[in-house]
């Protein structure tokens, strides 16, 4: 049996309770008296989201239709889902996630921001999809510098490509700053047209040849994790880094620097 075939007795489920839990005074509809089933009706959710009651009678039906994601992008704004649900739609319809909206500004949850603190002495902080350095602790101020920086250019790329300092703590940064333009560039993939991110890509290739060249490159690389040598005080010392999801909804990644030994070349 395919995917798809089981998943269509969950879609009907869903979409049903969905629509069951709306009001027409939610989606601007006028307040009815009364009525004898609770939530909107088919025809108004079919008209709400520009298709013909038949065809969307079958889609709640659970029948094999096809759909396209700008349909279920307006079905998911039509039926108020947030950010969770809406994934859950497409995994049920598709069999795969949506693309992201690409959030990159948001604010960090207070746990997080004390798992952050709490870290310590290992160098910890929070980035978003755009990789703007949200929250830090002291290892990771001391390490990368952050606070200098005013926090509308406290960014991993910006810096990395435009901070002298912090590019002379990347001991091998002609290694290591291709290695993290390959990784950003997973994020960049789902959220490409958020007019923050294509302001940022414009603004390196701009004032870096070196991002530039890099970013032309089209290179994509899948671990966050790994050993670099960063050099701290005049001594190069080894790292081991990971990066931890630490709210998907927002987009929210935790970086941890651990160290390891002296470095040796």
């Amino acid at each position: 049996m395919r995917i798809l075939d089981r998943t269509r007795p969950d879609l009907a489920e869903f979409l049903r309770a969905r629509r069951e839990r709306l009001a027409p005074g939610d989606v601007g509809l006028p307040r009815a008296k009364r009525r004898r089933t609770p939530g909107l009706r088919r025809e108004e959710v079919a008209a709400l989201a520009g298709v013909g009651l038949t065809w969307y009678t079958w889609l709640e039906q659970g029948r094999e239709i096809g759909v396209s994601s700008d349909f279920l992008d307006n079905l998911a704004r039509v039926l108020k889902l947030d950010a969770t649900e809406r994934r859950h739609l497409f995994l049920l319809a598709h069999a795969r996630p949506p693309a992201e909206p690409g959030i990159t500004f948001c604010s960090v949850p207070p746990l997080a921001a004390r798992l952050v603190s709490d870290l310590a002495p290992h160098a910890a902080y929070i980035i978003n999809l755009r990789w703007d350095v949200l929250t830090y602790n002291g290892p990771a101020d001391h390490l990368f510098g952050f606070g200098k920086h005013e926090p509308t250019r406290r960014n991993l790329l910006w810096m990395l490509f435009t901070d002298p300092v912090l590019r002379n703590t990347f001991a091998q940064w002609e290694k290591d700053a291709p290695a993290v333009l390959e990784s950003f560039r997973r994020d960049y993939a789902g959220s490409r047209d958020e007019v923050g991110m294509r302001h940022l890509i414009d603004e390196l290739e701009h004032v870096s040849p070196e991002f530039k060249a890099m970013w032309r490159q089209q290179d994509v690389l899948a671990p966050c994790t790994g050993v670099r040598t960063l050099a701290v005080d005049g001594t190069l010392l080894n790292f081991e880094y990971t990066s931890l999801l630490v709210d998907g909804g927002q987009h929210l990644r935790l970086i941890v620097y651990a160290l390891t030994a002296p470095a040796s070349f």
